[in-house]
Protein backbone atom coordinates (compact mmCIF):
# COMPACT_ATOMS: atom_id res chain seq x y z
CA UNK A 1 0.00 0.00 0.00
CA UNK A 2 1.20 3.49 -0.85
CA UNK A 3 0.17 6.80 0.71
CA UNK A 4 1.22 9.94 -1.18
CA UNK A 5 1.46 13.42 0.29
CA UNK A 6 2.95 16.69 -0.90
CA UNK A 7 5.93 16.16 1.39
CA UNK A 8 6.59 12.55 0.36
CA UNK A 9 5.20 9.07 0.09
CA UNK A 10 4.97 6.09 2.43
CA UNK A 11 5.03 2.47 1.25
CA UNK A 12 4.15 -0.49 3.48
CA UNK A 13 4.55 -4.26 3.20
CA UNK A 14 2.83 -6.02 6.03
CA UNK A 15 2.03 -9.47 7.38
CA UNK A 16 -0.36 -9.91 10.31
CA UNK A 17 -3.43 -8.53 12.03
CA UNK A 18 -3.85 -5.46 14.25
CA UNK A 19 -6.36 -6.16 17.02
CA UNK A 20 -6.85 -2.57 18.19
CA UNK A 21 -7.63 -1.25 14.71
CA UNK A 22 -10.91 0.29 15.87
CA UNK A 23 -9.29 2.42 18.59
CA UNK A 24 -6.45 3.48 16.32
CA UNK A 25 -8.87 4.48 13.59
CA UNK A 26 -10.89 6.59 16.02
CA UNK A 27 -7.77 8.41 17.21
CA UNK A 28 -6.56 9.01 13.67
CA UNK A 29 -9.97 10.30 12.59
CA UNK A 30 -9.83 12.83 15.42
CA UNK A 31 -6.51 13.97 13.95
CA UNK A 32 -7.92 14.64 10.46
CA UNK A 33 -7.03 11.31 8.84
CA UNK A 34 -9.55 9.86 6.41
CA UNK A 35 -9.89 6.27 5.26
CA UNK A 36 -10.73 4.58 1.98
CA UNK A 37 -11.83 1.27 3.47
CA UNK A 38 -11.76 -1.01 6.52
CA UNK A 39 -8.36 -2.63 5.96
CA UNK A 40 -6.02 -2.70 8.97
CA UNK A 41 -3.10 -2.17 6.58
CA UNK A 42 -4.33 1.35 5.88
CA UNK A 43 -4.80 2.00 9.60
CA UNK A 44 -1.30 0.72 10.37
CA UNK A 45 0.33 2.86 7.68
CA UNK A 46 -1.50 6.00 8.76
CA UNK A 47 -0.69 5.23 12.39
CA UNK A 48 2.98 5.27 11.41
CA UNK A 49 2.50 8.58 9.57
CA UNK A 50 0.93 9.99 12.74
CA UNK A 51 3.18 8.47 15.43
CA UNK A 52 6.39 7.87 13.53
CA UNK A 53 8.65 5.15 14.92
CA UNK A 54 6.71 5.30 18.19
CA UNK A 55 3.84 3.52 16.43
CA UNK A 56 5.03 0.23 17.95
CA UNK A 57 3.94 1.46 21.38
CA UNK A 58 0.37 1.82 20.14
CA UNK A 59 -0.11 -1.58 18.49
CA UNK A 60 -1.83 -4.71 19.79
CA UNK A 61 -1.60 -7.57 17.34
CA UNK A 62 0.52 -10.02 15.44
CA UNK A 63 2.63 -8.25 12.86
CA UNK A 64 5.80 -7.95 10.87
CA UNK A 65 6.00 -4.91 8.62
CA UNK A 66 8.35 -2.60 6.79
CA UNK A 67 7.55 1.02 5.85
CA UNK A 68 9.55 3.15 3.44
CA UNK A 69 9.53 6.84 4.35
CA UNK A 70 10.57 8.78 1.23
CA UNK A 71 10.80 12.08 3.13
CA UNK A 72 13.37 10.67 5.54
CA UNK A 73 14.75 8.21 2.97
CA UNK A 74 14.47 5.61 5.69
CA UNK A 75 13.05 2.11 6.08
CA UNK A 76 11.34 1.24 9.35
CA UNK A 77 10.71 -2.40 10.32
CA UNK A 78 8.99 -3.91 13.35
CA UNK A 79 7.89 -7.24 14.72
CA UNK A 80 5.16 -8.01 17.27
CA UNK A 81 5.77 -8.41 21.00
CA UNK A 82 6.21 -12.20 21.00
CA UNK A 83 7.26 -12.74 17.41
CA UNK A 84 4.19 -14.55 16.18
CA UNK A 85 4.92 -13.21 12.69
CA UNK A 86 8.43 -13.81 11.29
CA UNK A 87 10.79 -11.28 9.73
CA UNK A 88 14.25 -12.14 8.36
CA UNK A 89 16.96 -10.00 6.84
CA UNK A 90 20.53 -9.92 5.54
CA UNK A 91 22.92 -7.36 4.10
CA UNK A 92 24.42 -7.56 0.62
CA UNK A 93 26.68 -4.87 -0.86
CA UNK A 94 25.23 -2.23 1.43
CA UNK A 95 21.63 -3.18 0.67
CA UNK A 96 19.12 -4.55 3.18
CA UNK A 97 17.20 -7.59 1.95
CA UNK A 98 14.26 -8.72 4.08
CA UNK A 99 11.30 -11.08 3.95
CA UNK A 100 8.91 -13.19 5.99
CA UNK A 101 10.67 -16.40 4.91
CA UNK A 102 14.34 -17.28 4.72
CA UNK A 103 13.85 -18.96 1.36
CA UNK A 104 12.70 -15.61 -0.06
CA UNK A 105 16.10 -14.09 0.75
CA UNK A 106 17.86 -16.79 -1.25
CA UNK A 107 16.04 -15.55 -4.35
CA UNK A 108 18.15 -12.38 -4.22
CA UNK A 109 21.25 -12.63 -6.43
CA UNK A 110 24.41 -13.50 -4.58
CA UNK A 111 22.89 -14.67 -1.27
CA UNK A 112 24.12 -18.19 -0.61
CA UNK A 113 22.91 -21.01 1.60
CA UNK A 114 25.80 -21.54 3.97
CA UNK A 115 26.04 -23.56 7.15
CA UNK A 116 29.01 -22.53 9.34
CA UNK A 117 30.05 -23.74 12.80
CA UNK A 118 27.47 -21.56 14.53
CA UNK A 119 24.80 -22.90 12.19
CA UNK A 120 25.80 -26.46 13.07
CA UNK A 121 25.52 -25.57 16.77
CA UNK A 122 22.08 -24.06 16.22
CA UNK A 123 20.92 -27.01 14.14
CA UNK A 124 22.20 -29.83 16.32
CA UNK A 125 22.54 -28.14 19.71
CA UNK A 126 19.53 -25.81 19.90
CA UNK A 127 17.19 -27.14 17.17
CA UNK A 128 14.33 -27.27 16.51
CA UNK A 129 14.50 -24.07 18.55
CA UNK A 130 16.92 -21.31 17.58
CA UNK A 131 18.63 -18.46 19.35
CA UNK A 132 16.50 -15.31 19.03
CA UNK A 133 17.91 -13.08 16.32
CA UNK A 134 19.81 -15.88 14.57
CA UNK A 135 19.10 -18.58 12.00
CA UNK A 136 20.98 -21.73 11.05
CA UNK A 137 22.34 -19.96 7.96
CA UNK A 138 25.45 -17.84 7.87
CA UNK A 139 24.72 -14.08 7.70
CA UNK A 140 20.94 -14.60 7.75
CA UNK A 141 19.25 -13.00 10.78
CA UNK A 142 15.79 -12.52 12.19
CA UNK A 143 14.47 -9.33 13.70
CA UNK A 144 13.87 -10.35 17.30
CA UNK A 145 10.36 -10.23 18.79
CA UNK A 146 9.50 -6.85 20.32
CA UNK A 147 12.22 -5.16 18.26
CA UNK A 148 12.15 -2.52 15.57
CA UNK A 149 14.80 -1.35 13.15
CA UNK A 150 15.64 1.65 10.99
CA UNK A 151 17.74 1.48 7.85
CA UNK A 152 19.09 4.63 6.24
CA UNK A 153 22.34 6.15 4.99
CA UNK A 154 23.84 5.65 8.45
CA UNK A 155 23.24 1.91 8.33
CA UNK A 156 20.98 -0.47 10.25
CA UNK A 157 19.94 0.40 13.80
CA UNK A 158 17.97 -2.11 15.89
CA UNK A 159 16.33 -1.48 19.24
CA UNK A 160 13.96 -3.21 21.64
CA UNK A 161 10.63 -1.47 22.17
CA UNK A 162 9.06 -3.76 24.81
CA UNK A 163 9.97 -6.36 27.42
CA UNK A 164 8.30 -8.03 30.37
CA UNK A 165 8.78 -5.81 33.42
CA UNK A 166 9.29 -7.38 36.84
CA UNK A 167 7.22 -5.63 39.51
CA UNK A 168 5.85 -6.56 42.90
CA UNK A 169 2.33 -7.97 42.58
CA UNK A 170 0.05 -6.06 44.95
CA UNK A 171 -3.45 -7.14 43.83
CA UNK A 172 -5.56 -9.35 46.09
CA UNK A 173 -6.41 -12.87 44.98
CA UNK A 174 -9.93 -11.83 44.01
CA UNK A 175 -8.71 -8.82 42.04
CA UNK A 176 -6.07 -10.98 40.35
CA UNK A 177 -8.71 -13.44 39.17
CA UNK A 178 -10.94 -10.65 37.89
CA UNK A 179 -8.12 -8.98 35.95
CA UNK A 180 -6.90 -12.22 34.38
CA UNK A 181 -10.43 -13.09 33.30
CA UNK A 182 -10.99 -9.59 31.89
CA UNK A 183 -7.70 -9.56 29.97
CA UNK A 184 -8.32 -13.02 28.58
CA UNK A 185 -11.86 -12.19 27.50
CA UNK A 186 -10.68 -8.94 25.92
CA UNK A 187 -7.88 -10.68 24.02
CA UNK A 188 -10.20 -13.37 22.70
CA UNK A 189 -12.95 -10.91 21.77
CA UNK A 190 -10.54 -8.67 19.86
CA UNK A 191 -9.22 -11.62 17.92
CA UNK A 192 -12.68 -12.83 16.94
CA UNK A 193 -13.19 -9.78 14.73
CA UNK A 194 -12.84 -10.98 11.16
CA UNK A 195 -14.32 -10.40 7.72
CA UNK A 196 -13.47 -13.98 6.68
CA UNK A 197 -14.71 -17.35 8.02
CA UNK A 198 -13.37 -17.99 11.54
CA UNK A 199 -13.27 -21.01 13.85
CA UNK A 200 -11.45 -22.39 16.88
CA UNK A 201 -9.26 -25.44 17.31
CA UNK A 202 -10.70 -27.68 20.01
CA UNK A 203 -8.68 -30.53 21.52
CA UNK A 204 -10.79 -30.90 24.65
CA UNK A 205 -7.91 -29.63 26.77
CA UNK A 206 -8.23 -26.77 29.22
CA UNK A 207 -6.71 -24.10 26.99
CA UNK A 208 -8.62 -24.72 23.77
CA UNK A 209 -11.83 -25.20 25.78
CA UNK A 210 -11.43 -21.76 27.38
CA UNK A 211 -10.92 -20.14 23.99
CA UNK A 212 -13.90 -22.00 22.54
CA UNK A 213 -16.15 -21.12 25.49
CA UNK A 214 -15.46 -17.38 25.20
CA UNK A 215 -15.76 -17.51 21.41
CA UNK A 216 -19.04 -19.43 21.57
CA UNK A 217 -20.46 -16.89 24.02
CA UNK A 218 -19.39 -14.08 21.69
CA UNK A 219 -21.24 -15.70 18.78
CA UNK A 220 -24.40 -16.11 20.86
CA UNK A 221 -24.26 -12.59 22.29
CA UNK A 222 -23.85 -11.06 18.83
CA UNK A 223 -26.51 -13.12 17.08
CA UNK A 224 -23.97 -15.04 14.99
CA UNK A 225 -24.34 -18.65 13.79
CA UNK A 226 -22.99 -21.40 16.07
CA UNK A 227 -19.21 -21.45 16.31
CA UNK A 228 -17.33 -23.89 14.08
CA UNK A 229 -14.71 -25.98 15.90
CA UNK A 230 -12.09 -28.36 14.52
CA UNK A 231 -10.04 -31.21 15.94
CA UNK A 232 -7.44 -33.58 14.53
CA UNK A 233 -7.25 -37.36 14.73
CA UNK A 234 -5.45 -40.15 12.89
CA UNK A 235 -6.60 -43.26 11.07
CA UNK A 236 -6.74 -46.26 13.45
CA UNK A 237 -5.66 -44.17 16.45
CA UNK A 238 -8.54 -45.63 18.42
CA UNK A 239 -7.14 -49.10 17.78
CA UNK A 240 -3.54 -48.23 18.60
CA UNK A 241 -4.03 -45.78 21.48
CA UNK A 242 -2.10 -46.74 24.62
CA UNK A 243 -2.87 -45.04 27.91
CA UNK A 244 -0.01 -43.43 29.82
CA UNK A 245 0.52 -41.26 32.87
CA UNK A 246 0.71 -38.28 30.57
CA UNK A 247 -2.21 -39.21 28.33
CA UNK A 248 -4.73 -41.34 30.25
CA UNK A 249 -7.56 -40.61 27.81
CA UNK A 250 -7.91 -39.75 24.16
CA UNK A 251 -9.12 -36.29 23.19
CA UNK A 252 -12.43 -37.37 21.65
CA UNK A 253 -14.21 -37.90 24.98
CA UNK A 254 -13.46 -34.33 26.09
CA UNK A 255 -14.19 -32.80 22.69
CA UNK A 256 -17.63 -34.39 22.72
CA UNK A 257 -18.15 -33.12 26.26
CA UNK A 258 -17.46 -29.53 25.16
CA UNK A 259 -19.62 -29.86 22.05
CA UNK A 260 -22.56 -31.03 24.11
CA UNK A 261 -22.05 -28.14 26.50
CA UNK A 262 -21.65 -25.39 23.88
CA UNK A 263 -23.57 -26.79 20.88
CA UNK A 264 -20.78 -25.89 18.50
CA UNK A 265 -20.59 -27.06 14.90
CA UNK A 266 -17.72 -29.51 15.25
CA UNK A 267 -15.57 -31.03 12.49
CA UNK A 268 -12.97 -33.77 12.90
CA UNK A 269 -10.06 -33.91 10.46
CA UNK A 270 -8.61 -37.43 10.19
CA UNK A 271 -5.04 -37.81 8.87
CA UNK A 272 -3.72 -41.09 7.45
CA UNK A 273 -0.18 -42.37 8.03
CA UNK A 274 1.13 -42.28 4.44
CA UNK A 275 0.10 -38.66 4.01
CA UNK A 276 1.60 -37.72 7.39
CA UNK A 277 4.98 -39.08 6.31
CA UNK A 278 4.78 -37.67 2.79
CA UNK A 279 4.29 -34.13 4.11
CA UNK A 280 7.30 -34.21 6.45
CA UNK A 281 9.49 -32.56 3.85
CA UNK A 282 6.81 -29.95 3.08
CA UNK A 283 6.73 -29.11 6.79
CA UNK A 284 10.49 -28.67 6.84
CA UNK A 285 10.33 -26.44 3.76
CA UNK A 286 7.53 -24.39 5.32
CA UNK A 287 9.64 -23.88 8.45
CA UNK A 288 12.90 -23.19 6.59
CA UNK A 289 14.68 -25.60 8.94
CA UNK A 290 14.06 -28.98 10.54
CA UNK A 291 11.27 -28.79 13.06
CA UNK A 292 9.24 -31.26 15.08
CA UNK A 293 8.71 -33.91 12.43
CA UNK A 294 5.18 -35.39 12.48
CA UNK A 295 4.12 -32.75 15.02
CA UNK A 296 4.75 -30.25 12.21
CA UNK A 297 3.43 -32.21 9.24
CA UNK A 298 0.22 -33.10 11.07
CA UNK A 299 -0.49 -29.43 11.81
CA UNK A 300 0.32 -28.52 8.21
CA UNK A 301 -2.18 -31.12 6.99
CA UNK A 302 -4.70 -30.09 9.62
CA UNK A 303 -4.57 -26.45 8.49
CA UNK A 304 -4.70 -27.53 4.84
CA UNK A 305 -7.98 -29.31 5.45
CA UNK A 306 -9.52 -26.63 7.67
CA UNK A 307 -8.62 -24.02 5.03
CA UNK A 308 -11.18 -25.63 2.71
CA UNK A 309 -13.91 -24.05 4.83
CA UNK A 310 -12.22 -21.47 7.08
CA UNK A 311 -9.56 -18.78 6.85
CA UNK A 312 -8.78 -17.94 10.49
CA UNK A 313 -8.71 -19.95 13.70
CA UNK A 314 -8.11 -19.16 17.34
CA UNK A 315 -5.96 -21.66 19.22
CA UNK A 316 -5.07 -22.29 22.87
CA UNK A 317 -1.32 -22.14 22.20
CA UNK A 318 0.87 -20.35 24.80
CA UNK A 319 -1.27 -20.89 27.91
CA UNK A 320 1.28 -23.37 29.27
CA UNK A 321 4.10 -20.89 28.80
CA UNK A 322 2.23 -17.93 30.31
CA UNK A 323 0.58 -19.74 33.26
CA UNK A 324 3.21 -22.37 34.08
CA UNK A 325 1.84 -25.56 32.58
CA UNK A 326 4.92 -27.66 31.84
CA UNK A 327 6.51 -30.31 34.05
CA UNK A 328 9.79 -28.41 34.23
CA UNK A 329 8.11 -25.70 36.33
CA UNK A 330 7.67 -28.31 39.06
CA UNK A 331 10.49 -30.85 38.71
CA UNK A 332 13.62 -30.16 40.74
CA UNK A 333 15.81 -32.10 38.32
CA UNK A 334 14.61 -29.86 35.49
CA UNK A 335 14.99 -26.64 37.46
CA UNK A 336 18.53 -27.65 38.43
CA UNK A 337 19.54 -29.14 35.09
CA UNK A 338 21.75 -26.17 34.21
CA UNK A 339 20.47 -26.20 30.65
CA UNK A 340 17.27 -25.85 28.65
CA UNK A 341 15.04 -28.43 30.37
CA UNK A 342 13.28 -29.48 27.17
CA UNK A 343 16.54 -30.30 25.42
CA UNK A 344 18.75 -32.39 27.69
CA UNK A 345 20.18 -34.99 25.29
CA UNK A 346 23.36 -32.97 24.71
CA UNK A 347 25.79 -35.91 24.62
CA UNK A 348 23.60 -37.80 22.18
CA UNK A 349 23.33 -34.74 19.95
CA UNK A 350 27.09 -34.32 19.94
CA UNK A 351 27.57 -37.96 19.02
CA UNK A 352 25.52 -37.42 15.84
CA UNK A 353 28.31 -35.29 14.39
CA UNK A 354 31.15 -36.70 12.38
CA UNK A 355 34.10 -36.89 14.82
CA UNK A 356 36.13 -34.56 12.59
CA UNK A 357 33.35 -31.96 12.84
CA UNK A 358 32.88 -32.68 16.53
CA UNK A 359 36.48 -31.67 17.19
CA UNK A 360 35.72 -28.20 15.86
CA UNK A 361 32.18 -27.85 17.22
CA UNK A 362 31.41 -28.26 20.93
CA UNK A 363 27.64 -28.29 21.27
CA UNK A 364 27.64 -28.22 25.06
CA UNK A 365 29.81 -25.11 25.21
CA UNK A 366 27.58 -23.35 22.71
CA UNK A 367 24.38 -24.35 24.54
CA UNK A 368 25.87 -23.26 27.87
CA UNK A 369 26.77 -19.89 26.36
CA UNK A 370 23.29 -19.30 24.97
CA UNK A 371 21.65 -20.55 28.18
CA UNK A 372 23.64 -18.22 30.46
CA UNK A 373 23.30 -15.34 28.01
CA UNK A 374 19.53 -15.69 28.15
CA UNK A 375 19.42 -15.96 31.96
CA UNK A 376 21.42 -12.74 32.27
CA UNK A 377 18.44 -10.89 30.78
CA UNK A 378 16.06 -11.88 33.59
CA UNK A 379 15.02 -9.02 35.87
CA UNK A 380 15.02 -10.33 39.48
CA UNK A 381 13.53 -8.13 42.20
CA UNK A 382 15.16 -7.69 45.62
CA UNK A 383 11.82 -8.75 47.10
CA UNK A 384 11.74 -12.02 45.12
CA UNK A 385 12.13 -15.16 47.21
CA UNK A 386 14.65 -17.75 45.95
CA UNK A 387 11.74 -19.81 44.61
CA UNK A 388 10.21 -16.80 42.85
CA UNK A 389 13.58 -15.92 41.31
CA UNK A 390 13.96 -19.47 39.98
CA UNK A 391 10.45 -19.41 38.54
CA UNK A 392 11.18 -16.11 36.80
CA UNK A 393 14.24 -17.67 35.21
CA UNK A 394 12.48 -20.79 33.98
CA UNK A 395 9.53 -18.68 32.79
CA UNK A 396 11.89 -16.40 30.88
CA UNK A 397 13.53 -19.37 29.16
CA UNK A 398 10.16 -20.92 28.37
CA UNK A 399 8.69 -17.73 26.90
CA UNK A 400 11.74 -16.76 24.87
CA UNK A 401 12.79 -20.18 23.62
CA UNK A 402 10.19 -22.93 23.91
CA UNK A 403 7.18 -20.72 23.17
CA UNK A 404 8.99 -19.15 20.23
CA UNK A 405 9.53 -22.58 18.74
CA UNK A 406 5.85 -23.46 19.01
CA UNK A 407 4.74 -20.07 17.67
CA UNK A 408 7.07 -20.49 14.71
CA UNK A 409 5.62 -23.94 14.10
CA UNK A 410 2.05 -22.68 14.26
CA UNK A 411 2.48 -19.70 11.97
CA UNK A 412 4.61 -21.50 9.38
CA UNK A 413 2.41 -24.57 9.07
CA UNK A 414 -0.71 -22.42 8.87
CA UNK A 415 0.57 -19.76 6.46
CA UNK A 416 1.96 -22.45 4.16
CA UNK A 417 -1.72 -23.07 3.47
CA UNK A 418 -2.81 -19.42 3.42
CA UNK A 419 -4.40 -19.96 6.82
CA UNK A 420 -4.05 -17.71 9.87
CA UNK A 421 -3.75 -18.87 13.48
CA UNK A 422 -4.40 -16.41 16.29
CA UNK A 423 -3.13 -16.96 19.84
CA UNK A 424 -5.14 -14.99 22.45
CA UNK A 425 -3.08 -16.34 25.37
CA UNK A 426 -0.10 -14.60 23.76
CA UNK A 427 -1.62 -11.15 24.29
CA UNK A 428 1.24 -9.06 25.66
CA UNK A 429 -0.96 -7.32 28.25
CA UNK A 430 -2.07 -10.65 29.69
CA UNK A 431 1.49 -11.97 29.67
CA UNK A 432 2.76 -8.85 31.45
CA UNK A 433 0.17 -9.12 34.20
CA UNK A 434 0.62 -12.85 34.77
CA UNK A 435 4.43 -12.48 34.75
CA UNK A 436 4.34 -10.87 38.19
CA UNK A 437 1.68 -13.05 39.83
CA UNK A 438 3.35 -15.03 42.65
CA UNK A 439 4.06 -18.65 41.84
CA UNK A 440 1.95 -19.94 44.73
CA UNK A 441 -1.07 -18.27 43.09
CA UNK A 442 -0.15 -19.27 39.52
CA UNK A 443 0.26 -22.87 40.66
CA UNK A 444 -2.80 -22.78 42.91
CA UNK A 445 -3.40 -26.06 44.78
CA UNK A 446 -0.07 -27.30 43.48
CA UNK A 447 -1.46 -27.80 39.95
CA UNK A 448 -0.01 -26.75 36.68
CA UNK A 449 -1.98 -23.66 35.54
CA UNK A 450 -3.79 -23.78 38.91
CA UNK A 451 -4.93 -20.16 38.71
CA UNK A 452 -6.31 -20.62 35.21
CA UNK A 453 -8.20 -23.73 36.32
CA UNK A 454 -9.69 -21.85 39.26
CA UNK A 455 -10.84 -18.94 37.11
CA UNK A 456 -12.76 -21.13 34.70
CA UNK A 457 -14.42 -23.40 37.29
CA UNK A 458 -17.65 -21.46 37.00
CA UNK A 459 -18.00 -21.79 33.22
CA UNK A 460 -16.35 -25.07 32.13
CA UNK A 461 -17.32 -28.67 32.96
CA UNK A 462 -15.42 -30.05 35.96
CA UNK A 463 -13.88 -32.83 33.86
CA UNK A 464 -12.33 -30.23 31.56
CA UNK A 465 -11.09 -28.09 34.45
CA UNK A 466 -9.49 -31.07 36.17
CA UNK A 467 -8.16 -32.77 33.04
CA UNK A 468 -4.48 -33.55 33.21
CA UNK A 469 -2.36 -31.81 30.62
CA UNK A 470 -2.30 -33.83 27.43
CA UNK A 471 0.16 -33.41 24.55
CA UNK A 472 -0.63 -32.36 21.00
CA UNK A 473 -2.35 -35.31 19.30
CA UNK A 474 0.08 -37.68 17.61
CA UNK A 475 -0.36 -40.85 15.62
CA UNK A 476 -0.07 -44.12 17.53
CA UNK A 477 -0.04 -46.13 14.31
CA UNK A 478 3.10 -48.33 14.12
CA UNK A 479 3.10 -48.07 10.33
CA UNK A 480 4.34 -44.49 10.69
CA UNK A 481 7.63 -45.61 12.22
CA UNK A 482 7.98 -48.24 9.50
CA UNK A 483 7.44 -45.63 6.78
CA UNK A 484 9.97 -43.17 8.21
CA UNK A 485 12.56 -45.87 8.83
CA UNK A 486 12.34 -46.72 5.15
CA UNK A 487 12.86 -43.08 4.19
CA UNK A 488 15.94 -42.86 6.39
CA UNK A 489 17.30 -46.17 5.07
CA UNK A 490 17.00 -44.90 1.50
CA UNK A 491 19.01 -41.80 2.35
CA UNK A 492 21.73 -43.81 4.08
CA UNK A 493 22.21 -46.09 1.07
CA UNK A 494 24.18 -43.37 -0.68
CA UNK A 495 27.63 -43.53 0.90
CA UNK A 496 28.74 -40.53 -1.15
CA UNK A 497 25.99 -38.28 0.15
CA UNK A 498 27.06 -34.95 1.69
CA UNK A 499 25.79 -36.12 5.07
CA UNK A 500 28.84 -38.32 5.50
CA UNK A 501 31.07 -35.28 5.95
CA UNK A 502 28.86 -33.97 8.71
CA UNK A 503 27.29 -36.91 10.50
CA UNK A 504 28.39 -39.99 12.35
CA UNK A 505 27.12 -42.50 9.83
CA UNK A 506 27.73 -45.51 12.08
CA UNK A 507 25.72 -44.00 14.92
CA UNK A 508 22.80 -43.12 12.65
CA UNK A 509 22.74 -46.65 11.28
CA UNK A 510 22.76 -47.93 14.86
CA UNK A 511 19.76 -45.73 15.67
CA UNK A 512 18.03 -46.95 12.54
CA UNK A 513 18.69 -50.61 13.26
CA UNK A 514 17.51 -50.38 16.89
CA UNK A 515 14.25 -48.53 16.16
CA UNK A 516 15.61 -45.53 18.01
CA UNK A 517 16.68 -47.21 21.27
CA UNK A 518 20.32 -46.27 20.61
CA UNK A 519 19.27 -42.65 21.21
CA UNK A 520 18.07 -42.99 24.77
CA UNK A 521 16.64 -39.57 25.64
CA UNK A 522 14.07 -37.26 24.06
CA UNK A 523 15.39 -34.94 21.39
CA UNK A 524 13.11 -32.06 22.27
CA UNK A 525 9.93 -31.81 24.24
CA UNK A 526 7.94 -31.39 27.39
CA UNK A 527 9.68 -34.06 29.48
CA UNK A 528 6.78 -36.29 28.52
CA UNK A 529 6.57 -39.66 26.95
CA UNK A 530 5.21 -38.29 23.69
CA UNK A 531 8.72 -37.25 22.67
CA UNK A 532 9.92 -40.84 22.88
CA UNK A 533 12.86 -42.64 21.32
CA UNK A 534 11.02 -43.43 18.12
CA UNK A 535 10.35 -39.76 17.51
CA UNK A 536 14.10 -39.22 17.53
CA UNK A 537 14.26 -41.17 14.29
CA UNK A 538 11.81 -38.78 12.75
CA UNK A 539 13.94 -35.83 13.70
CA UNK A 540 17.08 -37.38 12.31
CA UNK A 541 15.51 -38.04 8.94
CA UNK A 542 14.77 -34.43 8.31
CA UNK A 543 17.90 -33.06 9.81
CA UNK A 544 19.65 -35.17 7.21
CA UNK A 545 17.38 -34.13 4.34
CA UNK A 546 17.85 -30.52 5.34
CA UNK A 547 21.62 -30.79 5.27
CA UNK A 548 21.67 -32.54 1.91
CA UNK A 549 19.57 -29.87 0.25
CA UNK A 550 20.76 -26.71 1.92
CA UNK A 551 24.45 -27.00 2.74
CA UNK A 552 26.80 -25.45 0.21
CA UNK A 553 29.71 -24.34 2.37
CA UNK A 554 30.94 -25.38 5.82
Amino acid sequence: MIEKYSYGEYVIVYNGQIYNTKELKETLSENSFTFNGHCDTEVLLKSYIHYGNDVVHHLNGIFAFAIWNSRKKELFMARDHFGVKPLFYTMKNGSLIFGSEIKALFEYPGIEKKLDNQGICELFGIGPAHTPGTTVFKDIYELKPAHCATFNSYGLHIERYWKLKSEKHTDSFGTTCQKVKFLLNDAITRQLVSDVPLCTFLSGGLDSSIITKFASNYCKDNGLPPLDTYSIDYVDNDKNFVKSDFQPNSDNYYINLMNRDLHTNHHQIVIDTPELAEYLEDAMIARDMPGMADIDSSLLLFCKNVKKEMTVSLTGECADEIFGGYPWFFREDALNSGTFPWSIAIDERQRLLNPSIGQKVNLKSYIDYRYNESLSEVEILDSDSPETAEKRKISHLTLNWFMQTLLDRSDRMAMYNGFELRVPFCDYRLAQYVWNIPWEIKALNGREKGLLRYICKDFLPDEIVDRKKSPYPKTHNPTYLTKVKGMLADIMKDKNAPINSLLNRDYILEILNTDGSAFSRPWFGQLMIWMSNNNTNFKLVFFIIFIIKNTSTI
